[in-house]
């Protein structure tokens, strides 16, 4: 194979080609500052999130970062904890954590691409991103209650935390 051939077939299996054309398909601006990795910041209906599309080519797989634009101040960190716990149970699909050095509440995932198709793995990108978005915006009030909040105990949090049945 030579040199040109193979740089073919590493663009054609890195997944995050299909994420630029997603994201342009969105009209979204993303940046990518090697290419293993890809960011964008999206404007949801509650808050702006930062997504980070991260590729492990040893794995045949992608780790997928949806990072708030919240941070939850250090006094707040165990019931943050708490908040997170409660999500995490419900979730089908990835979870959100808190990561100590950033304090910014993000959703995570991380996908298998092996076997996938340039089709399939965009299918699975678009879907992955529309469900964390969802996810974010469902619990958006939550964290930035545990942000911004003057006062907040762990009755408010719990009501915060209930699962909602249609909408007012």
């Amino acid at each position: 194979m030579t040199d040109s051939n193979a740089e073919i077939f590493e663009d054609v299996s890195n997944p995050l080609d299909s994420v630029e054309d997603f994201l342009s398909g969105n009209d979204w601006v993303f940046n990518r500052p090697n290419p293993d990795e890809l960011t964008v910041r999206v404007n949801g209906k509650h808050g702006v999130y930062g997504l980070t599309f991260i590729w492990q080519e040893d794995y045949s797989a992608m780790q997928f970062i949806c990072e708030f634009d919240l941070k939850i101040p250090e006094g707040r960190a165990e019931m943050a904890d708490r908040a997170l716990s409660r999500i995490n149970e419900r979730m089908w699909l990835g979870h959100f954590d808190l990561p100590p050095e950033t304090m910014l509440p993000r959703f995570r995932h991380t996908s298998l691409f092996r076997g996938c198709t340039q089709t399939s793995g965009a299918e699975h990108v678009e879907d992955l991103v529309d469900i964390a978005l969802v996810e974010c915006e469902r619990h958006y009030n939550v964290f930035r209650t545990l942000a911004e909040s003057m006062y907040i105990d762990g009755r408010m949090l719990s009501l915060m935390l209930t699962e909602e049945a249609g909408e007012a």
